[in-house]
């Protein structure tokens, strides 16, 4: 008896953990399930044009498979329909510019290198039965081995390399197959009809259901680094000079931190670039607007940025200053920092509503005068009954504003080039802006009795 309770009991044992161990696993499925949920919302929620593409790519595919589908489009076409699918597949991308640039990639390389294969097969048939696989593999190493050469080329590589991808594979699959195979232009003929077929689909799609222009997010995406360069600016000042007595929460402020993803931004930008010179003239752009001198604009914001980040080094480590030092470099130094948002701000918003910048220039005049006087005090009036080594890290800070100084010149003359280009509009010629003064305008003469017809109200007392 008391043997078989020991078995129930190593039974209902060996149960009860079986159970909690489904259980445990029953709960980590939950968290992954949730947790993958969670995801997707957000990927959706962060960028709703993601989930739009999803469905441009979908409904593409679903264009060329009626080649498959209907079988009168199968007997023109036959199994070279599968390469209008293939061409969806691989050359549909995100934006407008990268499917026109692969589409133009895919569709004059076909039609390079099928040209050219069908030349090599019939020079290759020209030299008899034993000749013609040896001067087919000749043809086929000397131009792969020339195009995976230029390949290397950096505008090639930029611009042109899928098509050169696509050509070497077209050249090699039209003068090998036209070895084993008589009909070979008519092999050629369908393998281009149904890329070229393929690639329209894309391009329609693209261009015709919520486009994404490659252009438009290089626009934004160099306002927004200004912006965030900006922002750490206008609040460096009063962070930077404030006492220990004063408030200091843990853990770093958001306008401190969003300047550190301008540092990386380079490959994104020059990305979108060279798709945006694929794209043709949309909306506020013009054909040939000048992708390269946002580029530019975009240099100088990482070089500021840097500066910044030499700043922020300084925040994050910054010692007891002396406090006859801080409070003569204190107003300046802010109005340095809070002059330069200001200025970043203004040149941000021109880029990005495509508006002459009007009141950066009073800006820029207001941050060359304040560096002067800071210099002025540095080299003059600082160093009075003052020890060197208690004023060494603020003077690095204040050398270090008047580098930033110069970027933000920089960048206001390269806006300004930019706007002369491009063409932006005066502040007085945009929709937006004439509202906005004219609503501005009516507040005013409502404060100091002007009717908006202009009619003078005038009370005569007794």
């Amino acid at each position: 008896m008391e043997m078989g309770t020991g078995n129930n009991d190593n039974n209902i044992g060996y149960m009860s953990r079986s159970l909690m161990w489904l259980k445990g696993l029953s709960d980590k499925m939950k968290d992954k399930v949730i947790e993958f949920v969670n995801m997707t919302i957000k990927l959706a929620t962060d960028d709703i044009r993601r989930v739009i593409h999803s469905i441009k790519v979908g409904l593409a595919l679903t264009i060329v498979s009626l080649f498959y589908y209907f079988q009168a489009l199968y007997n023109s076409f036959g199994v070279s329909a599968m390469w209008a699918v293939m061409t969806v597949v691989v050359v549909f991308e995100f934006s407008v510019g990268a499917t026109l640039g692969k589409g133009l990639n895919r569709a004059l390389a076909t039609f390079v290198a099928g040209a050219l294969g069908v030349g090599a097969h019939h020079l290759a048939v020209k030299s008899g039965n034993t000749g013609e696989p040896i001067l087919l593999g000749i043809f086929v190493f000397l131009l792969a081995a020339s195009t995976t050469f230029a390949r290397f080329f950096p505008k090639v590589k930029a611009r042109y390399d899928y098509g050169m991808l696509i050509f070497i594979l077209t050249f090699c699959l039209v003068s090998v197959s036209g070895f084993r195979n008589d009909d070979i232009l008519e092999l050629a003929h369908k393998r281009l009809s149904t890329i070229l077929i393929g690639a329209s689909a894309c391009l329609i799609v693209s261009i015709c259901v919520c486009p994404v222009w490659a252009g438009e997010d290089l626009q934004n995406l160099v306002s927004l680094n200004i912006e965030k360069l900006a922002s750490f600016l206008e609040g460096f000042g009063e962070e930077y000079f404030k006492t220990s007595e004063e408030e200091n929460p843990k853990g770093e402020k958001a306008f401190l931190t969003g300047y550190k993803s301008v540092l990386n931004s380079k490959s994104n930008e020059e990305t979108l670039a060279n798709f945006a010179k694929w794209e043709p003239g949309h909306g506020r752009f013009m054909y040939r607007h000048p992708w390269k001198h946002y580029l530019i604009v975009a240099s100088l914001s990482r070089e500021c940025a840097y500066r910044i980040d030499a700043l922020n080094s300084h925040l994050s480590s910054r010692i007891q200053m002396n406090e006859e030092v801080g409070s003569k470099l204190e107003d300046i130094c802010t109005k340095i920092s809070l002059e330069s948002s200001k200025a970043m701000q203004e040149l941000a918003s021109a880029i990005k509503t495509m508006i002459i910048p009007s009141s950066s220039t009073s800006h820029i005049t207001n941050l060359k005068e304040s560096a002067e006087n800071l210099q002025c005090l540095l080299k003059y009036e600082l160093w009075k009954d003052v020890e060197f080594l208690q004023v060494i890290q603020v003077v690095t800070v204040t050398s270090i504003l008047i580098e930033i100084v110069v970027c933000v010149e920089k960048i206001a003359n390269s806006v300004h080039e930019l706007a002369g280009i491009a063409k932006f509009k005066n502040k007085k010629d945009h929709p937006k802006s004439n509202n906005v003064s004219k609503e501005k305008s009516k507040a005013e003469s409502s404060k100091v009795g002007i009717l908006p017809d202009h009619e003078v109200v005038v009370t005569v007392k007794d």
